[in-house]
């Protein structure tokens, strides 16, 4: 929560292992284990309990902790890689590219208000292809948008869940881009919008992204304080009605941002057919269920359905996607809004996480916004193909 971040570099651990030999993390002594717990900002997974032997781990290292980190994981046998000598560097380098005449462009992150008055003015130049709904506020009363566009068959579309990702915001602002330009000249994203409604949320969680960009870069939460802890903030994702748990929130649904999607989404409930969240990073194509190993009635129509769409990302620039259950493919995770949508009815509910596979991580360039954008096009629009297809 400090107004500066200070130096640091982030430590990708390539594997776990002593002697060649692998070895769990609970084998490493129990003080050590406490202390990288307690003194490390993880970036993937995003807490240690969910690490396993032979996992690669993405982590933030203040400058005064470094050493001491360096020494545990080489006392231990890690391997790892230092992927940002200065991180604070890094984050300026991209903070400061900001665009003085104040120019809306898709190929670069956008700063809260440019997206809400993009809003604004995508809806005022498309009037036949797009409206705005206010759906509700965020805990610090910043109005939360939807931008519609279609007929009654629908797909929800979020993105920006976790703060710090920011390339998923940037998604959803190039898919209405896309909608808008491609309409009436691209056959099949015509034939799409024609028969299919798409509700868009371009920043689930407002005040995190506010945040993210003016106080803390890697801030993941929402901003809410209204629990008895000091800590500020809870995880949105962790905070859905299914198979709810600690750490995320006072009580399934307890913050005002997840009130007002699972409400929206409750009241076009029988016209939604598709759920897809967008996060970063890993590069994966994921669906329920993340809170057990147990499979869905339909997993091996998801499953092919999650295939097709990585294929579809790899066949512009190869970038390889791994595709499959929450639990198995990335960790198990409980209250999390892709298995509350399934659970509500939403058949073909899917988590995207966007490029990359941990080398800038939540700093991916601003030079890799448009490709990603593409590629995940191809995914999303596939699967509305499908879903068309089948409904």
């Amino acid at each position: 929560e400090e107004n500066h971040i200070p130096e640091g570099r982030v430590i990708n651990t390539l594997e776990f292992a002593r002697k060649s030999k692998s070895v769990e993390f609970s084998e490493i002594d129990q003080k050590r284990c406490m202390y990288l717990v307690e003194h490390l900002n993880f970036w993937y997974p995003d807490t240690a309990w969910h690490i396993v032997s032979q996992m690669e781990v993405d982590f933030h290292v203040s400058a005064d902790q470094t050493k001491h980190v360096k020494s545990l994981m080489e006392q231990n046998g890690m391997h790892y890689e230092i992927l940002f000598q200065n991180l604070q560097e890094d984050i300026e380098k991209q903070l400061n590219k900001r665009d003085a005449a104040g120019r809306y462009s898709y190929t670069k992150y956008n700063e809260w208000h440019k997206i809400s008055a993009w809003t604004t003015r995508i809806v005022k130049k498309n009037p036949n292809l797009v409206s705005r709904i206010q759906i509700g506020s965020t805990f610090e009363n910043r109005p939360m948008h939807v931008l519609k566009r279609g007929t009654e068959k629908a797909i929800f579309i979020d993105c920006g869940i976790h703060a710090r990702e920011w390339i998923s915001p940037a998604f959803c602002q190039w898919f209405l881009k896309e909608a808008t330009t491609t309409y009436g000249k691209d056959e099949n994203m015509t034939n799409i919008l024609d028969n299919m409604n798409f509700y868009i949320l371009p920043v689930f969680n407002i005040d995190g992204y506010i945040w993210s960009w003016t106080q803390d870069r890697f801030w993941r939460k929402n901003r809410s304080n209204t629990s008895n802890s000091a800590c500020i903030g809870v995880d949105l994702n962790r905070n859905f009605d299914v198979a709810w748990g600690i750490y995320c929130g006072s009580s399934p649904e307890s913050e005002q941002e997840t009130k007002v999607v699972t409400a929206f989404i409750r009241s076009r409930i029988s016209s939604i057919k598709a759920y897809l969240t967008m996060h970063s990073y890993s590069q994966m194509v994921l669906f329920p269920y993340g809170y057990t190993y147990e499979k869905t009635p339909n997993h091996d129509e998801l499953n092919e359905l999650a295939k097709r769409a990585t294929e579809a990302i790899g066949s512009l620039y190869g970038k390889k996607y791994k595709y499959g259950t929450s639990a198995t493919t990335i960790y198990p995770s409980s209250g999390c809004s892709d298995d509350w949508a399934y659970n509500q009815g939403i058949k073909y509910s899917f988590t995207f996480e966007l490029r990359d596979k941990g080398r800038y991580g939540f700093l991916l360039p601003e030079s890799q916004i448009k490709s990603t954008c593409q590629e995940t096009m191809l995914a999303v629009k596939l699967i509305a193909n499908y879903i068309l297809s089948q409904t």
